[in-house]
């Protein structure tokens, strides 16, 4: 998985996604996710395993996750509830929002 970590203004910013995602976009009715190299790789994102992700999310302000299995680890680490995952065409997306 590939993640990458910002900070904002208003906290830590994390984007993680399934590395074969990067690059696609993802369109389904109204709904439209675009995987870009500038949001979500680069340089400054590192290639990690589920313990990075678990961490790097615990520590998110906000956080975007795309990929089954980006999006299972978040869930299963019960960070992300599986009932607010979306799946735009197939593809597993949710958003994190520490308050």
């Amino acid at each position: 998985m590939l993640l990458r970590e910002r900070q904002t203004p208003e906290g830590l910013l994390v984007s993680v996604c399934d590395s074969e995602c990067l690059g696609e976009t993802y369109s389904e009715g109204d709904v439209s996710l675009e995987v870009t190299e500038t949001f979500y790789g680069g340089e400054a994102a590192d290639d990690v395993g589920e313990a990075a992700v678990i961490d790097s999310l615990t520590r998110a302000s906000v956080a975007n996750i795309v990929g089954e299995r980006a999006v299972s680890v978040a869930v299963e680490a019960g960070i992300v509830d599986e009932d607010r995952v979306l799946v735009v065409d197939g593809i597993h997306h949710a958003q994190l929002l520490w308050m």
